[in-house]
């Protein structure tokens, strides 16, 4: 039995993902396609590479998510050197150290480009703040020119997980046709997080964006969504970086809860992400283990119920 996938972003509450994951594979069935935003993306590279979900377990196990938190000695001094980098380089860190690590395991599976990847397996969002529209990637990179199957899978991975004013953006230059008539500077795109246009772009499957072709074709569609946030926090304002955190944290949870009401919301897993935040990156492996153990249960539970339409 099949399913189209749908993973939404949220940081390292991704985790829970990764437990719906095996749950679904528990209960019988398998990945046609899939797609996500942010760590969303993340958990649907993983799984168009070829991995399971109780390999995605023992690779949690194995990860210090604080590793991703790279940064310049220069660029550690106590508030000037945060807000230096983000002047300078426009996030608090690279990203490279993500890159590197999804990377790393798509090697182990023989994955380097969209190339070495069945035809529309993977659909990874990512935002395009330049022109301030959604990118679907690889396809969307023909409007760049730029060759979807020679892109770089891991590449495409950071750019969808790249979290305004917390990891760098990542610059794309126009090639060819699209460079065109235009200065060296208009050739630079720059590439931040899908979730802030998309975190959970259920819609992927249900029919055309940009022209394309219906990807979804008759087989059902299942979305995997964190709810941690239909409890809000208050945020605590204490100057412009906090009020930056606050302000991305809202545009990344907010814009796509009314397409998730009615039919679309049966065919959605409801994972309680308990408290964690998308930026929690120095969770402990108690927290990570039950951040999977929900994703665990949350998936179980669906399944039991759920029939396609």
């Amino acid at each position: 039995m099949e399913i189209n996938a749908v993973f939404e972003g949220g940081g390292v509450k991704g985790i829970s993902l990764a437990g719906a994951v095996e749950a679904t594979e528990r209960a019988g069935w398998t990945f046609k396609r899939v797609a996500g935003a942010s760590s969303g993306s993340i958990v649907a590279t993983l799984l168009a590479a070829g991995y399971e979900g109780e390999e995605m377990c023992r690779i949690i196990q194995g990860t210090s998510f604080s590793s991703f938190l790279k940064r310049g000695p220069i660029y550690n001094t106590a508030i000037v050197g945060p807000a230096l980098r983000v002047l300078l380089k426009k996030g608090l860190y690279s990203g490279e150290a993500l890159e590197s690590w999804i990377r790393a395991l798509l090697l182990k599976k023989g994955i380097i480009t969209f190339r070495d990847l069945p035809a529309g397996k993977l659909s990874i969002i990512a935002s395009d703040i330049t022109n301030g529209r959604i990118l679907v990637l690889p396809d969307g990179l023909e409007q760049y020119g730029i060759s979807p199957e020679h892109f770089e899978v891991a590449k495409a991975v950071r750019m969808s997980c790249s979290i305004p004013y917390f990891f760098d953006p990542v610059m794309l230059r126009l090639n060819g046709q699209a460079a065109r008539a235009k200065s060296f500077a208009e050739q630079f795109v720059y590439i931040v997080d899908g979730g802030l246009l998309s975190n959970f772009p259920l819609w992927l499957f249900d029919g055309k964006i940009n022209g394309s072709k219906q990807l979804g074709s008759r087989i059902p569609t299942v979305g995997y969504q964190t709810v941690g946030k239909t409890d809000p926090q208050p945020h605590k304002i204490r100057g412009p970086f906090s009020m930056l955190q606050a302000m991305v944290t809202t545009m990344l949870s907010a814009h796509d809860e009314k397409f998730i009401e009615g039919d679309k919301f049966v065919r959605t897993v409801k994972i309680p992400t308990l408290g964690i935040g998308t930026t929690q990156f120095e969770i402990t492996k108690a927290q990570s283990d039950e951040l999977y153990g929900a994703g665990l249960k949350a998936g179980e539970d669906f399944f039991k119920e759920w029939r396609p339409r």
